[in-house]
């Protein structure tokens, strides 16, 4: 199945006095790469989403967002009370000493008073009801995809057929290079001989023509490119369900391969026009390979 690489899926739901909302938008890519913003509670987990995607989306470049709302008291921080009251010890001996006053404000202030262990448990809170809305918003995305894979597998498949057409008929017309080819010389080598009054022998016209002919025989060519529009076809079957743009991409360039060897061999005009108008085809091919996962 073909499927672009463009795409957008969003979900969200209320979960124990959380607002949770999942977003995922994709893009071309030559590969696949993921993007994964993430509250500060909740950074813990970004590895694991990140494997997460990997192992739904095959190309294209993936941004995640999760965006939390907590109306809960989990959010909160915890007193460490054994390190306030190693602090509170000290800062009474200095007092006593001193005569000065503890402000209760700056003890909050000293390190590992106040300790934020609050996003471990808005993570477990959580990561249940995100990974349900990740399998929302990806199958979203999912068919936005392949809505858009389907458009682009007319494409091709049009494209496909362009050349399939051209390719015809210059198979058609390769038996006649030869044969022009003779015809052409023995004009030439009687033209040039005429003033000597002789005219060219046929099997010299002959030994020249077979040797042209081999030179610019072109049928294993032919047959090879024959061949890859083949695969393209198969490619393109809708039942398919491996993605196909990397293997398109290559296909694409073997193509082109045949049809510049096809036209540097024929030393054909009628042949290099319908070249050209497969190459134009090809290339076109080889673009919307980008946009194909």
């Amino acid at each position: 199945m073909i499927r672009s690489m463009t795409g957008h899926g969003a979900a969200s739901c209320e979960h124990e006095g959380m607002h949770i909302s999942v977003e995922l938008r994709s893009v071309n890519n030559r590969s696949f790469k993921a993007t994964v913003r993430l509250p500060d509670s909740m950074s813990a987990l970004e590895g694991e989403l990140e494997a997460w995607l990997a192992r739904r989306v095959q190309r294209g470049s993936v941004s995640l967002t999760v965006r939390l709302g907590d109306g809960t008291t989990r959010s909160a921080g915890r007193i460490n009370v054994q390190a306030l009251q190693g602090y509170l010890q000290q800062l009474q001996q200095v007092a006593g000493t001193s005569g000065s006053r503890v402000d209760p404000g700056m003890l909050l202030g000293l390190p590992g008073v106040v300790v934020d262990d609050g996003g471990a448990a808005i993570s477990a809170a959580a990561k249940p009801v995100i990974e349900r809305l990740l399998d929302e918003a990806c199958g979203s995305l999912f068919r936005m995809r392949e809505h858009e894979g389907r458009s682009l597998g007319e494409l091709l498949r049009s494209l496909g057929e362009t050349i399939e057409s051209r390719l015809q008929e210059v198979r058609a017309r390769a038996p006649e290079v030869g044969r022009l080819y003779g015809e052409r010389l023995k004009t030439r080598m009687n033209a040039m001989l005429a003033e000597s009054g002789i005219s060219a022998r046929e099997e010299d016209v002959l030994r020249e023509v077979a040797t042209f002919a081999e030179r610019a025989d072109i049928a294993e060519e032919i047959e090879r490119l024959g061949g890859h529009l083949a695969h393209l076809r198969k490619l393109l079957d809708p039942a398919s369900p491996e993605p196909i743009g990397r293997t398109l991409d290559f296909l694409s360039q073997e193509m082109l391969r045949e049809a510049n060897t096809i036209a540097s061999k024929a030393s054909d005009l009628e042949i290099a026009r319908r070249v050209v108008e497969m190459k134009t085809a090809i290339d076109r091919i080889k673009e919307q390979a980008a946009n194909a996962e």
